[in-house]
C-alpha cells in the first residue's frame, strides 16, 4: 500500500508549462484544498443565505419573548358635568410569568370628589389605594398556554435554523471540495497528454532527418505526424474538460469581494496523495454507526420538529380544558380618609375564582387530532430517514474500499506497462521493433496514467462523502 501511495503521488505530479505561467507569476503558491474550503465557507451565496433566514429566525424568538414583557396601562375617569363630580385615575403594571400562566400586577388608583352609588367601588383614602395581586391558571393554561408555546416554539425554530446553516455549510463544502479534487485531477490528465504529445513531438523532428539521410522510410515519418494529430486532439479535450472543472470551481472559490475566481493550471498542487486509510477509518465508522446517525443534522432537524408537533398536541389537549383561575389581591388605603368614608380605610385580602367550561369543542378536536397524526406521520418518516442514513453509509464504505483498492491496481498496472513501453523503446533503437508497437505502448502507459488518477480522484471524492456522512467537520473546512 505504502509504495502504490508513493507511486500514485508521484503520477499526480505535474509541472507547470511556459505558456500557461505567463499571465502568472512564476512563485504563485498552489491552490490548496483549505483555501478553497475557506473561500467558500465566507463567500458562499447559499451559506451567507441561510444565515440571513436564520437571523430572521431569531428575532421571531425575540418577538415571543415580548410576550412576557411588563406592561403598563393607566386611564381616567372624570364627571365633568352633573350632580357628581367625581374623578379618579388608575395606573397599573402587569408583569406575565411562566409558571402556571400567572399574572403578577401591581396597582394605584386614586380619587377625588363625589360619585354615585352604583360607582362606589372608586372611593379611594385621599392618599389613594395600593393593591398587589396575582392571577393564576389551576386547570386550562397551568401546564401550556399561547404564550409560552409560542416561546417554546420559537426556541426550537431557532435550533431547526441553525441546523439548516449547517446542513447548507455541509453541502456546499462537500461539493466545494469534490469540484476542488476534480479540477486537479482534471490538470493531471492535460499533463498526461501533453507529455504524450511532447514525445511525439520531439520523435518527429528526430524522424524528418532520419528520413532525410534514408536511414528511415517516410511513412515512419507520416504514421508519427498522424500520432501527432491524433494527441493533439487529446490534448484539446483536456483542456476542455479541465477549463470546465476550474468554472466549476470558480463557483466555490473566491476573492475578497466574494466574486468567482477561476484558477489556472500553474496553481495546480504539485503532489497529492490518494487516501490510504479508508479502511480502518470506515471499520471505525461501521462500530459507531448507531450513535453517528444520531448526530446527523438531519435527524436532529427532524427530531426537533417532532417535539414542536408534541408541542402543538399539548397546545391543542389545553384548550380542550375547563378554565378555573384563582384570583388573590391585597389593598392597601393610604393617607387619611375620603369621601368614600372609614370602609375604605383598611386592608383588604381578597380571593376569587373563576370558571369556564367550553360546551361544543368540534374544532378544538379536529385540531387536536390533526396535530397527533401529523405527529405520527413525522415518526414513520424519522424512522425512514435512519434507515436511509446507514443504507447511504454502508455504500460510502464500500466505496472507499474499493476504490482504495483499485488505485493500488491502477498503479500496478503503471509499472507494468512502464516496463513494456521502456522494452519496446530499447527493441525499436536497436532495429528488432517497429513503431506500430512503440506508440501502442505508449498509448498504453498514457492509459494507465490516466486510469491511476481517476482512481485516485474516486478514492478523494469517496473520502469527502465519508468526512461528510461522519460529520468530519474539521475535514470540510467547518468550525466546530
Amino acid at each position: 500500500m505504502k509504495r502504490a501511495v508513493a507511486i500514485v503521488a508521484g503520477l499526480l505530479c505535474c509541472t507547470v508549462s511556459a505558456q500557461e505561467t505567463e499571465a502568472e507569476p512564476p512563485s504563485v503558491p498552489p491552490l490548496t484544498l483549505q483555501e478553497v474550503l475557506t473561500s467558500s465557507a465566507n463567500f458562499f451565496p447559499a451559506i451567507l443565505e441561510a444565515e440571513l433566514n436564520r437571523a430572521v429566525v431569531a428575532g421571531e424568538q425575540q418577538i415571543a419573548l415580548g410576550k412576557f414583557d411588563i406592561l403598563f396601562d393607566a386611564d381616567s375617569y372624570n364627571r365633568a358635568s352633573g350632580f357628581y363630580d367625581g374623578q379618579v385615575l388608575t395606573s397599573k403594571v402587569t408583569q406575565p410569568l411562566r409558571p402556571l400562566g400567572a399574572k403578577l400586577f401591581g396597582q394605584y388608583q386614586i380619587s377625588d370628589g363625589d360619585f354615585p352609588i352604583y360607582e362606589d367601588g372608586f372611593f379611594t383614602n385621599r392618599g389613594g389605594q395600593a393593591k398587589v395581586g396575582v392571577v393564576m391558571s389551576l386547570l386550562r393554561d397551568r401546564d401550556i398556554d399561547e404564550r409560552r408555546f409560542a416561546e417554546q416554539d420559537a426556541r426550537l425554530a431557532l435550533q431547526q435554523a441553525d441546523l439548516d446553516v449547517l446542513l447548507t455549510r455541509i453541502g456546499v463544502q462537500r461539493k466545494a471540495a469534490m469540484a476542488y479534487w476534480k479540477w486537479v485531477a482534471y490538470g493531471q490528465q492535460l499533463q498526461v497528454y501533453r507529455d504524450l504529445l511532447t514525445i511525439a513531438e520531439d520523435r518527429d523532428a528526430g524522424l524528418i532527418k532520419q528520413v532525410a539521410s534514408g536511414a528511415r522510410a517516410r511513412i515512419f515519418l507520416t504514421e508519427n505526424q498522424q500520432n501527432i494529430v491524433r494527441r493533439r486532439t487529446f490534448v484539446a479535450a483536456a483542456e476542455r474538460d479541465f477549463l470546465r472543472a476550474a468554472n466549476d470551481l470558480a463557483f466555490y472559490l473566491r476573492d475578497g469581494q466574494g466574486s468567482p475566481l477561476q484558477p489556472p493550471l500553474n496553481r495546480l498542487p504539485s503532489g497529492v496523495e490518494p487516501v490510504s486509510d479508508g479502511v480502518a477509518l470506515t471499520a471505525k465508522a461501521l462500530d459507531s454507526m448507531s450513535a453517528m446517525i444520531e448526530q446527523q443534522p438531519e435527524v436532529r432537524r427532524l427530531r426537533t420538529t417532532i417535539r414542536r408537533a408534541a408541542n402543538t398536541i399539548a397546545l391543542r389537549e389545553n384548550a380542550l380544558k375547563p378554565q378555573l383561575d384563582l384570583t388573590v389581591e391585597l389593598a392597601e388605603g393610604l393617607g387619611g380618609v375620603g369621601e368614600g368614608g372609614v370602609s375604605r380605610d383598611s386592608t383588604d385580602t381578597m380571593i376569587g375564582l373563576n370558571f369556564s367550561v367550553p360546551v361544543q369543542r368540534n374544532a378544538a378536536k379536529a385540531k387536536l387530532q390533526q396535530a397527533r397524526d401529523k405527529l405520527d406521520a413525522l415518526r414513520v418518516k424519522e424512522r425512514q430517514l435512519q434507515e436511509q442514513l446507514a443504507l447511504q453509509l454502508n455504500a460510502i464504505v464500500l466505496t472507499l474500499r474499493f476504490a482504495e483498492q483499485l488505485a493500488v491496481l491502477s498503479v500496478q498496472e503503471v509499472e507494468q506497462s512502464s516496463i513494456l513501453e521502456q522494452a519496446e523503446l530499447t527493441r525499436f533503437r536497436s532495429g528488432a521493433s517497429d513503431f506500430f508497437v512503440v506508440n501502442i505502448r505508449e498509448r498504453a502507459v498514457a492509459n494507465a496514467r490516466i486510469k491511476a488518477i481517476s482512481a485516485a480522484l474516486d478514492t478523494r471524492l469517496a473520502q469527502v462523502d465519508f468526512d461528510t456522512a461522519t460529520l468530519n467537520l474539521r475535514s470540510l473546512g467547518i468550525a466546530e
